[in-house]
This record gives structure tokens, C-alpha cells and sequence, in this order.
């Protein structure tokens, strides 16, 4: 059995904060949105939620809704925006995204937005210590 990986288009954009429940939560590197990516280790071939048993797909989302009170209870951002579209990486991921009318992206959707500000190697670290320390 392969070892499962997350794809080099994610991690090539993000930064791994933590595994749980066979998931791995990444942080997407653009400063301007709180924006969290879930990629639960399934199957080849698993894209979509559908796909999943009832039992993985509870598990997966309870972690959503874990990494969705996070950034709720951290960023406190106006609207909070959860998907699962996988049309440019077919790996089954879930987006995790804090809105505000502030962003540079509101009320559009963040993938079309061109603005992009690096988080910090200590902003991510706060992050990844406030994530782990509330999850």
C-alpha cells in the first residue's frame, strides 16, 4: 500500500498545521482570508463527498466543523465559507474560508482574487499554536 500524500499543488501553497482524524489541515499562504484547507486521506479515486462511507464522511465533517468554529472563535471574520470543488486538483480537499466586506475579494469568490500577501514565518507559528492548542 502506497503511502498517502497530499497533492504538491496544495503544499506548494500552504502550510501543513496539523493531522487529526486522518485529515491533514493545511493553511493557505495568502494573509488576506483565513483560509484552511481539509484533505482527508481516502482512496484513489474518492474526489467527492458522496464517495466517502456515511462513517468516514461524519468523521470528515466533524473536522470541518472543528476548523470552522476555529476560525470562526479566532478570526472572527462576518461570513464563513465552506466547499468542496476539486476542479483544478481532483485530491478530495474542503475549503475552510473567513470572509469580510474588508477582504479584497468581498463579496467575489476568493479563487479568482489576485491579491496575494505571504503570511509571516510567525504568524503562521501563532496560527499553527492556536489551532493545535484549541483543536
Amino acid at each position: 500500500m502506497t503511502p498517502f500524500e497530499v497533492h504538491p499543488r496544495l503544499l506548494k501553497s500552504s502550510f501543513e498545521l496539523a493531522q487529526r482524524k486522518s485529515c491533514h489541515v493545511l493553511l493557505k499562504d495568502n494573509s488576506h482570508f483565513p483560509w484552511f484547507l481539509i484533505v482527508p486521506e481516502v482512496a484513489n479515486g474518492e474526489e467527492d463527498l458522496h464517495q466517502l462511507t456515511e462513517e468516514r464522511a461524519a468523521e470528515v465533517m466533524s473536522l470541518v466543523r472543528e476548523v470552522s468554529q476555529f476560525v470562526s472563535e479566532y478570526f472572527q471574520p462576518e461570513k464563513l465559507n465552506v466547499a468542496c470543488i476539486g476542479n483544478q486538483v481532483r485530491q478530495m480537499h474542503l475549503h475552510v474560508v473567513g470572509r469580510t466586506p474588508h477582504d479584497p475579494a468581498w463579496p467575489g469568490v476568493v479563487w479568482s482574487c489576485d491579491a496575494k500577501q505571504s503570511y509571516t514565518s510567525e504568524r503562521v507559528s501563532e496560527i499553527r499554536s492556536a489551532f493545535l492548542e484549541r483543536l
